[in-house]
């Protein structure tokens, strides 16, 4: 489980659900689904990302790498929203967002582990594709990023995004190829079900319809696939999904 001893101690005052996040963040709008699915009262606290109001000395007190979205439930910080919306299921059970079988269990958790693993191909497609020169950073950006931020990875990334050529051909190239590998598999599993762990909506479709949210928003050719255009479509009528994506992110990112 994400949990983490934040350096911000004003935060484990807090009670109740509170919830730091992006608008246009696809883990986000995971966590906003989950909460709405629930109907469970929660505390908004929104970050304009592209303002850059993650990236402060206040909220990396919260959250170690600056990154959205962080739970914070009566005091106790959760990072990682795959971890996020798995506490929020097992400590709020009704109504549940995972299947009973165990084996179809099984399937929800590899589906949302595989989610996690390929976010930075997410990123990566997302940045060069739609958001990237927005949210290059200048020199002294950099600078005072670098005070911040300890995760080689994401220091690495956003270097080169800021950079005069951006986000290297390789690197966008083997994001584009992964992520076709991982929507190939989710096209074929759909062709016989009708949600991604069996026969009832999950934490897998949870965790997986943002990331067509924003890669669709990047142009991604999901024309390829009718079964996932299909599935996103049955997720789309779910009120969640009104309340968590469309009233949050950003009409001039936001493609049908």
């Amino acid at each position: 489980m994400g949990i983490v001893t934040p350096t911000n101690k004003e935060i484990s005052t807090l009670t109740g659900l509170h919830l730091y996040h992006g608008g246009m963040s696809n883990c986000s709008m995971r966590v906003r689904m989950t909460l709405e699915e629930k109907d469970l009262p929660w505390t908004s606290h929104h970050l304009d990302l592209r303002k850059a109001e993650n990236t402060t000395p206040e909220y990396f007190g919260i959250h170690p790498k600056g990154l959205v979205p962080t739970l914070v439930h009566d005091g106790v910080v959760i990072i990682e929203s795959t971890d996020i919306i798995d506490y929020l299921d097992e400590t709020f059970p009704a109504p549940p967002l995972r299947p009973a079988d165990a084996a179809e269990q099984q399937t929800m958790l590899e589906w949302m582990r595989l989610a996690a693993a390929n976010h930075i191909h997410v990123k990566v497609y997302m940045f060069a594709n739609q958001i990237g020169r927005k949210l290059a950073k200048t020199e002294n950006e950099l600078a005072a990023y670098r005070t911040l931020q300890h995760n080689e990875e994401l220091l690495k990334f956003h270097e080169e995004n800021s950079s005069a050529q951006g986000l290297s051909k390789e690197r966008v190239a083997n994001a584009t190829s992964v992520l076709n590998d991982c929507f190939t598999e989710i096209e074929r599993t759909l062709g016989d079900r009708e949600w991604l762990a069996g026969d009832v909506f999950s934490l897998a479709d949870i965790t997986w319809v943002p990331l067509y949210v924003t890669l669709n928003n990047a142009k991604f050719p999901f024309a390829a696939y009718p079964n996932i255009v299909r599935w996103k479509d049955a997720v789309r009528s779910r009120p969640s999904y009104q309340k968590a994506v469309l009233d949050w992110v950003p009409q001039d990112l936001l493609r049908d």
